[in-house]
């Protein structure tokens, strides 16, 4: 089983969890190169925090069938966007 200590960000984890950026990208129905800039962003697009999407869902559902599963409430929380005021 994965650790999540092992990956520089939350989003990675869920990456790799489900067996990778490429395999994320199929689970989530979108290009490699969008959730490569999730995963540089260590975080998940806004719609998924306002529940217009559901890619925590569908990554979350896809690692527990791998093996390593998780909560799609730890992926939000984990990777959620900590804004800084200026």
């Amino acid at each position: 089983m994965l650790d999540p200590a092992d990956f520089p960000n939350a989003i990675a984890f869920a990456f790799e969890a489900v067996g990778g950026i490429g395999a994320a990208a199929k689970v989530c129905d979108r290009s490699y190169q969008a959730l490569n800039k999730w995963r540089q962003a260590a975080c998940l697009p806004r719609t998924d925090y306002t529940g217009e999407t559901q890619y925590a869902v569908l990554l979350a559902t896809e690692a527990k069938h791998k093996g390593n599963g998780f909560e799609p409430t730890w992926l939000l929380s984990a990777s959620s966007p900590h804004r800084v005021a200026a």
